[in-house]
């Protein structure tokens, strides 16, 4: 039988199809598989809407949707439908399996469309779909972290600012930052979800059709909101794709932060963290090695998409309007992303309960009382003294303690009373770095009452977005929706 890429590009103009290793060369087919589904659903809910507008009559579209929907089913068992295929992409291959099996009925299946709104569309549903999973998981380590956070609320730490000991802070409020940057990241991608959440499918090739199509029947049939508005950028547009490599890059980017931290405070250096043996990588030469290996590489992983996003960027860059065979190029970022971004979720999720603090480690870097300093000023800004003359009087007390080769915290009433007449035992009572961490109530500050309420925040806005990723059906239960959707107007 002839290929009908080969009939798509001869039957109009007569010309000779392409050299063979020249199609084979410009496929898209190997990358198009991925979304097989997607296409199967889309031709299926574009066939109902022939039927519904009376472009195609519901006894050619019945068989249609029959086949189209059986593929979907042997594409959810895992069967490859197009691997005999010798089409260029996985619309022709999808045509071309149709007209096997339903002959000439077939042809009628791509009225009032193009595959640049095709490609369009099966992108979309393929985002959405990622982007909703991706989502559900990020807020779900954003609610397991904060109920680890409630577990470390005694567990006192160092907060470190230019990689130095700075200010006593909670182990639970260490979490938190964890949790309020990984929020921010399911935000955005929320905002990606949102922007591949119109329906493409319509537009035709570049600008619409003449034919009776009802979109929004369309757009309902699929669980789409609201249709794109002009067909010219709509074939264009890979903005949303643009949203989606992005947002992943900032879901890895959150779980690098973590994975630094990890990386860093699990070395006897810091000695902060210890991890199990079941999350540690030993040396292959040297025994006493436990290494953080999962986190080295969850960190590492941020460069795989951020060169998606560069490579989309440059991609779209100078193109002009309509579509452009480029676009095709925009596979490898779009399909690699999602897998890249949740096996990054997956692996944090799965070994923070692995990891330990210790608490010894983390009041032995807090104990000589240096990391309190500004908590000394405070105290003397509370009875009246200017923040400046403070900060000048606290320093000369930490360079009296670093002169004597002595701790902050060891410093004797009498002599910090001679670099100032308040430093009395009250007053110094600011150096215990557990009344330093619990004192700092200030909205977002490091004391209890503070991080309980960004725990509930977390918690809270974590559940608005899983809402919103919940809200997008599964593929197969659009399936199931468009198989009991009368073909004829009700």
């Amino acid at each position: 039988m002839t290929p009908v890429s080969e009939i798509a590009r001869t039957q109009a103009t007569g010309s000779s199809p392409m050299l063979a290793d020249l199609v084979s060369w410009s496929s898209s087919l190997s990358a198009d598989r991925t979304f097989v589904r997607e296409d199967l659903l889309g031709s299926a809910a574009h066939v109902i809407m022939l039927a519904r507008s009376g472009i195609v009559p519901p006894s050619d579209a019945h068989p249609l949707r029959h086949a189209l929907l059986a593929l979907f089913d042997d594409a959810e068992r895992g069967i490859d439908i197009a691997a005999s295929s010798l089409e260029e992409d996985i619309h022709m291959a999808v045509e071309a399996r149709l007209t096997q099996d339903l002959g000439p009925v077939a042809a009628k299946l791509h009225t009032a469309r193009s595959r640049n709104d095709q490609v369009a569309l099966d992108l979309r549903l393929y985002v959405r779909n990622q982007a909703a999973l991706t989502l559900r998981q990020t807020t779900n380590l954003v609610v397991a972290l904060s109920h680890r956070a409630e577990l470390e609320q005694d567990t006192l730490l160092a907060a470190y600012t230019h990689r130095q000991r700075a200010q006593p802070i909670t182990a639970a409020f260490l979490i938190a930052s964890w949790g309020f940057q990984l929020l921010r990241a399911a935000e955005t991608v929320a905002f990606a979800l949102d922007r591949s959440n119109e329906l493409p499918l319509g537009v035709g090739a570049c600008s619409g059709t003449s034919l009776p199509i009802d979109r929004p029947l369309t757009a309902r049939l699929l669980s789409f909101p609201r249709v794109t508005g002009n067909a010219l950028d709509t074939v264009a547009d890979r903005d949303f794709a643009l949203d989606w490599t992005w947002a992943g890059t900032r879901v890895l980017l959150a779980l690098g932060k973590l994975s630094a931290d990890l990386v860093d405070y699990s070395t006897r250096e810091f000695g902060l963290v210890s991890l199990d043996g079941e999350i540690s990588a030993g040396s292959s030469m040297m025994p006493q090695k436990k290494n953080p290996d999962l986190f080295e590489l969850v960190r590492a992983q941020s460069s795989r998409a951020i060169g998606n996003v560069v490579s989309l960027l440059t991609l779209v860059k100078g193109l002009p309007s309509g579509y452009n065979r480029d676009q095709q190029e925009d596979r490898n970022a779009i399909l690699s992303t999602g897998p890249l971004v949740q096996g990054a979720l997956h692996t944090i999720t799965t070994a923070l309960p692995h990891v330990h603090f210790n608490p010894a480690a983390g009041h032995r870097a807090l104990a000589d009382g240096f990391t309190q300093a500004t908590d000394l000023a405070e105290a003397l800004v509370r009875r009246g003294i200017a923040f400046r003359d403070a900060y000048r009087a606290a320093g000369a007390l930490v360079r009296l303690a670093i002169d004597s080769s002595s701790a902050l915290s060891d410093i004797p009433e009498e002599t910090a009373k001679t670099v100032h007449p308040f430093f009395d035992r009250t007053l110094l009572q600011s150096l215990d770095p557990k009344d330093a961490a619990r004192s700092k109530e200030s909205p977002g500050g490091t004391g209890p009452r503070s991080v309980a309420a960004q725990l509930t925040h977390l918690r809270n806005r974590s559940a608005e977005l899983a809402f919103l990723a919940e809200s997008i059906p599964p593929l197969a239960t659009i399936a199931r929706t468009l198989a009991l959707e009368p073909l004829q107007t009700p």
